[in-house]
């Protein structure tokens, strides 16, 4: 049993200098340390020694697992270090290579547009608040002036998720919101994205953004929103810039007006840009009715107010001369870069 067991440390420290892996190493400890493997089995007849075999016989065994086991280790050992060698050869890096120089992004001429809005606004004094994009009927119609079959509804006909939730038309249901968590006096801006189900062309998109205004206080008039869009139309498109105001229709103010500014491009006297009018409407806006004052617990024999609205992207085509709304969204980097 000596001789064997000589027989299997010799061939055991073979075995583990010629392993090439990991795997190989493992193949070699099951077989020959193992519950099945050659060593095992040689303790298991043991118990057919004498009393005086017994001991030298079980420290040699005893030597022969300590030999294998240290061979294991040290070409286990010496194999990972070569796999790091390997590793380490691979990934190296030249630090005498040039560099590259990181692309450099840049705000979308849609968020420059909204920021340079807001921050008009803001410095008018308003606050920025926003609403959710997934709105209850109530607020983006009912609440509005604008009833179940309200001719209004066809104009701003929206995705409905079930017959009371939608994808919100404008940004308005955020001034009702405010209206009925805040009380006077109110001066808040909400922009944002809002959804229409219009057909794609060069001039409309089903998903577009907003920002609508909204001011209440004792002894607003229309003096007062005539004023402030002023202001904000010479801060955005330079000294200079007149308005007109064109009347018009809207259920949750009244009067209401079509807002146009004097054109930016040839000051009025009638170009391309404006197809020869001299003006480029941008807004809509009015006092808010009555009832929508009431209808948010705000009594309108006490305060007034009033309301307008923008599309951002007509700004940013009008600012930009973009003739293609498309353009805004199709994340074309030839485009993009101009901006």
């Amino acid at each position: 049993m000596k001789e064997k067991l000589l027989e299997i440390r010799a061939s055991a420290l073979d075995a583990a200098a010629a392993a090439q892996d990991e795997a190989s190493i493992e193949k070699v400890r099951i077989d020959y340390l193992g519950k099945k493997g050659a060593l095992t089995a040689i303790l298991r007849g043991m118990g057919a020694l004498s009393a005086q075999e017994r001991p030298v016989i079980g420290q040699l065994a005893n030597e022969v697992r300590t030999a294998i086991e240290a061979a294991l280790s040290e070409r286990g050992g010496q194999l990972k270090a070569q796999a790091l060698d390997r590793r380490l050869a691979a990934e190296k890096l030249d630090v005498t290579a040039p560099g590259r120089k990181p692309a450099v992004g840049q705000r979308h001429p849609l968020a420059k547009v909204e920021a340079e809005l807001c921050e008009i606004f803001t410095g008018m004094g308003f606050d920025i608040v926003e609403g959710p994009e997934v709105e209850y009927d109530k607020y983006n119609f009912e609440k509005l002036n604008i009833p179940k079959n309200h001719p209004a509804r066809d104009t701003q006909d929206t995705f409905y998720i079930t017959e009371n939730i939608l994808l919100r038309s404008q940004t308005s249901p955020v001034q009702v919101r405010t209206m009925e968590q805040r009380k006077p006096p109110i001066r808040i801006i909400s922009p944002g994205r809002v959804y229409r189900s219009d057909a794609v062309d060069a001039t409309h998109s089903p998903v577009f953004h907003q920002l609508e205004g909204l001011v209440v206080d004792r002894g607003i008039t229309m003096g007062d929103l005539k004023g402030m869009l002023e202001y904000f139309a010479e801060k955005l498109f330079g000294e200079g810039t007149r308005l007109r105001f064109r009347p018009h229709h809207f259920p949750f103010t009244e009067p209401s007006a079509e807002v146009d500014v004097s054109c930016f491009v040839c000051g009025g006297k009638g170009c391309r840009v404006c197809k020869g009018e001299g003006w480029i409407e941008i807004l809509g806006a009015g006092m808010v009715h009555p009832s929508v004052l009431a209808g948010c617990d705000i009594d309108p024999d006490v305060y007034s107010g009033f309301a307008f609205g923008l599309g951002i992207e007509r700004i940013v085509m009008r600012k930009y001369n973009i003739n293609d709304m498309r353009l805004l969204y199709e994340n074309d980097l030839r485009f993009l870069r101009q901006f």
